[in-house]
């Protein structure tokens, strides 16, 4: 049994850290219910109980000025709200300890104004990353700052049984909470400050019920209601999403400073996918299905691919990762990035995932040599479309799955 790395714990194969740095991201996905009744008391559910309208674009406001602070005033000009509701709004989030005083901006005319600011420990949120491979998780508070990490090792596919992965993801989940906020459970830690715990994995699946559908490679998993499992186990509020999905969301916000309302996140790990954000808003087409990027055929008589075809980019591009051949895979990557990039006139390409983020340079010149050379041929400039690896690495997905319960508190994704 190996020494674990956390806070005193003690796990085979696992690895933690304390408080740590990590990417604000301001954009995600709606939470699930799947928390019992017993759940809704509790700032933690509190604050979910918080969102209204007016309400997240005040703390979206709150967030987005930083430690320098607003005043009620600029509150008031930005949101079109009158000075009498916002002071309403904020007395009420001070009330809660979700805002406080950053000090006092000297006045045009008349007193100095007093600034507001977010108190970014005051909420909290679980995000998994639940892989073939291992499962991951991260505590971050409501700036989207990671302040705990876990992963552990977990073999899905030997993991036939539904329980035996349910309690795995639990598990961290409470151990982070343990470690970084103090709590015996991710339960009585929502009493204090944990919003809920966002889960993102392989699809296909659907986000709103939670329910996993033929997930790629492990048909045993059609059907079953992950969301509601975790959920009665852990009991908080639980959300579900695709890996990819909710690393796009964690990321939709620093793509929009930088001028992207539409973009791709290529996710290439033990799998290959995609997230996709057009007009500012994930796009998850009718059935939750879009972002399927790996399983596009580009070779009809090319080799089995898990889903059943062959042929499908992901195939290809996995086969030249496990042969070493890093410059093809990143080749082979570009071409179904440019065929995204011509289907959907987007923005800019993201790429990211653990094996992106080994070689990072390469699949960013690589990928980007086939977006360019489409741009040429499309008579537009060779860098119409950027692409580039994203920061963060392993855990960009997890980031993203915490954003699931916390975006919307800020009036930016899903109620």
């Amino acid at each position: 049994m190996t020494a674990e790395t956390g806070a005193g714990r003690t796990g085979s194969g696992e690895t933690g850290s304390g408080p740590g740095s990590g990417t604000e991201a301001g954009s995600g996905s709606g939470a699930g219910a799947g928390a019992g009744a017993e759940t809704r008391a509790g700032r933690g559910v509190n604050l979910l109980g918080l969102r209204s309208h007016n309400t997240a674009l005040v703390l979206d406001l709150l967030r987005r000025a930083g430690a320098d602070g607003i005043s009620r005033l600029e509150l008031a000009e930005r949101t079109g709200l009158t000075p009498q509701a916002v002071s309403k709004i904020t007395a009420r989030l001070r009330e809660r300890g979700l805002a406080a005083e950053a000090g006092r901006r000297a006045s045009t005319g008349g007193k100095p104004r007093t600034v507001l600011r977010l108190v970014p420990e005051a909420g909290h949120s679980v995000g998994v990353h639940l892989d073939r491979d291992e499962v991951r998780a991260v505590l971050t508070d409501l700036n989207g700052t990671v302040v705990g990490e876990r992963t552990r090792p977990l073999d899905l596919a030997a993991r036939a049984g539904a329980e035996e992965v349910v309690e795995a993801v639990a598990a961290q989940a409470e151990a982070l909470v343990g470690q970084v906020l103090g709590a015996e459970s991710p339960r009585a830690a929502a009493a204090a400050s944990l919003v809920g715990v966002g889960v993102a994995l392989p699809g296909p699946l659907d986000h709103r019920g939670g329910v996993l559908h033929r997930v790629t490679g492990f048909p045993q998993w059609d059907g079953f209601p992950l969301r509601d499992a975790l959920g009665r186990r852990l009991g908080v509020p639980v959300a579900v999403d695709k890996d990819t999905n909710a690393a796009a969301l964690g990321l939709a916000l620093t793509a929009a400073e930088d001028g992207a309302g539409s973009f791709a996140y290529v996710h290439l790990g033990t799998g290959l996918g995609a997230g996709l954000v057009i007009g500012g808003a994930v796009h998850r087409g009718a059935r939750t299905g879009a972002g399927e990027f790996g399983h596009q055929v580009i070779q009809l008589d090319g080799p089995p691919c898990g889903c059943g075809d062959r042929g499908c980019l992901e195939a290809l591009c996995l086969a030249a990762v496990a042969r070493g051949d890093v410059g093809e895979a990143a080749r082979v990557l570009g071409v179904g990035a440019a065929n995204l990039v011509g289907l959907l006139d987007i923005d800019l390409v993201l790429l990211g995932g653990r094996t992106v983020a080994a070689a990072p340079g390469v699949f960013a010149a690589g990928v980007g040599e086939r977006v360019a050379a489409r741009a040429v041929r499309e008579g537009l400039p060779r860098d119409a479309v950027p692409v580039r690896a994203v920061p963060g690495g392993a855990r960009t997905v997890a980031e993203g799955a915490a954003q699931l319960l916390l975006a919307p508190v800020f009036g930016r994704g899903e109620g």
